[in-house]
């Protein structure tokens, strides 16, 4: 498994980026369900009744086209008997105007729709940025598990060397025990190591969204030179903010426009049976407008929703400064881990050379034991900050790719 196979893995399988989708799906039909509030409402309702109630009584009647000259007796108008009835009616109605709440609610749920996919594109790029932790990572790990088994290879080497010496009364007993020390010293490290790898594979695997990672991890530890990268797209997160920031204007329209008067169109059509032949029908159109001329509550949420809309510019400049911030951090990251790689290098091999050197003089019987394994310490400790340079040095290219939006290792979504 490469790095870019990680990655592209992670996107289509990490349950937290799918859930991630799932609000933009979310989003996206919002967007949907206010872009219709332009359209009208049909309402159709059905019903039956029966009653004795004078006014209702009476009503039902006159609806049904079944009122005499009998009906306006007093006796019947004040004790008629029960009737039913049943039937029902189509309403059809339309907003003509608004006060611009309608327009405002769809632009917003358009801008928000447009930012969570956004937000969503930084979360992948994040989670990114994760894979290429995790992954090198447990490359270190099993780097520094290959260099543990050549320094315990060298320790047993010594052990028969300084053994065979000790036999011969050439060499001190303490000699042969301090090697056994440093041996158990190896063998602790050991098991740190493989700890290590372990928890980082496991940690690769939850990021892809499966159980520990069993495979070989493909790609190299040291990187190779950078190809020149392409102008960097605009950072996904800096898109959601300034998307936000106009989805607040549009609702602090919206709030405004609760202030405004409403004009609604309503066309209607009813019919009330006594039975099937004995029906009333009848149809209705109507204009009218409304208006709160005051509502303290109203004008509340207007001066909330504006202050909403102010807060989110302000959060929009704030994320572009810190935007800038973490560039210039992650250049500076970048110089230092390329230095400190170039600097471990050096103390690498020149550790690696004093340790032969050392040991040499050490079999002639021309140094003791204890500078051999200072020298073996010093080989150890190169091979830590080696390691630890080239993990920071992947890394810091990667949260530089992550600061500037350029496609993390390459990879697009």
């Amino acid at each position: 498994m490469t790095v870019t196979d990680a990655i592209r893995k992670a996107w289509v399988d990490q349950a937290g980026l799918k859930a991630g989708q799932a609000m933009v799906d979310s989003r996206k039909a919002e967007a949907e369900g206010y872009r219709d509030l332009r359209l009208p409402t049909l309402t159709l309702q059905a019903q039956g009744v029966r009653t004795n109630e004078p006014m209702m009584a009476f009503g039902i009647k006159l609806n049904q086209a079944r009122i005499g000259m009998a009906d306006f007796n007093p006796l019947v108008l004040n004790h008629p008997d029960a009737i039913g009835a049943y039937g029902g009616s189509a309403v059809l109605q339309q907003p003509l105007y608004t006060g611009g709440r309608i327009t405002a609610a769809r632009k917003a749920g358009d801008f928000m729709a447009q930012a969570e996919a956004a937000s969503q594109e930084r979360r992948k790029q994040e989670t990114a940025l994760a894979v290429v932790q995790a992954y090198f990572g447990a490359e270190v790990a099993e780097q520094a598990l290959k260099w543990v088994g050549d320094t315990e290879t060298w320790v047993k080497g010594m052990e028969d060397f300084v053994g065979a010496r000790v036999n011969q009364g050439l060499m001190l007993e303490s000699e042969l025990q301090r090697l056994k020390a440093f041996h158990a010293q190896v063998d602790a490290q050991k098991a740190e190591v493989v700890m290590q790898i372990r928890s980082a594979r496991s940690g690769l695997g939850l990021l892809l969204g499966q159980g520990p990672v069993d495979g070989a991890l493909a790609t190299p530890l040291e990187p190779g030179t950078p190809a020149p990268a392409a102008a960097p797209a605009r950072r996904p997160d800096l898109v959601a903010a300034e998307l936000q920031a106009k989805a607040a204007g549009e609702g602090a329209k919206a709030a405004k426009g609760n202030n405004l008067p409403e004009v609604g169109l309503e066309l209607g059509a009813g019919t009330l049976h006594h039975s099937w032949s004995q029906k009333g029908d009848w149809t209705w159109a109507g204009v009218g407008v409304k208006w709160k001329v005051f509502s303290a509550p109203d004008l509340a949420k207007a001066r909330a929703a504006k202050a909403q809309a102010q807060a989110a510019k302000d959060m929009q400049i704030f994320k572009e400064q810190q935007a800038e911030h973490e560039t210039r951090v992650a250049r500076e990251a970048v110089t230092a881990a390329e230095a400190r790689y170039a600097a471990a290098k050096d103390a690498l091999a020149a550790a690696e050379e004093s340790r032969r050197l050392r040991e040499a003089r050490h079999k002639e019987g021309l140094a003791p034991l204890i500078e051999v394994l200072d020298a073996e310490a010093a080989v150890q400790g190169a091979r830590t900050l080696i390691l630890q340079s080239l993990y920071e040095l992947r890394v810091s290219r990667a949260s530089l790719d992550l600061a500037t939006g350029t496609p993390i290792e390459g990879v697009q979504p």
